[in-house]
């Protein structure tokens, strides 16, 4: 009797184990993509800002964002530097990253 409660102790320590680690493997992914979206959304608003691509810079970088499976938060113009913001909901958190692109000093 003792064998079994201590297996059965063994395998609720490795579920939970497993299910921690799993919540911090899609945090980690969470956020790379996140990062990612801010990155390539505020490239695309600084080329529009530059002239390089045609359209307006913040639409631009909210369409691009949203390829990522995140949404525009905040998009700002300083001349040709573009500085975007983004959003993600997950579950009950919303979770952001920014980024900011333009031409170097």
């Amino acid at each position: 009797m003792a064998g079994s409660m201590a297996a059965v102790g063994v395998i609720a320590a490795a579920v939970v184990l497993t299910g921690g680690l799993a919540a911090v493997g899609s945090a980690a992914v969470i956020g790379q993509r996140l990062a990612s979206a801010a990155d390539a959304g505020a490239l695309a608003a600084a080329d529009a800002a530059s002239g390089a691509v045609t359209g307006v810079p913040c639409d631009l970088a909210g369409e691009v964002a949203a390829e990522f499976g995140a949404r525009i938060d905040a998009c700002d113009l300083d001349g040709l530097i573009a500085t975007v913001t983004v959003e993600m909901r997950v579950g009950p958190v919303v979770a952001r990253a920014s980024a900011r692109a333009g031409p170097p000093p």
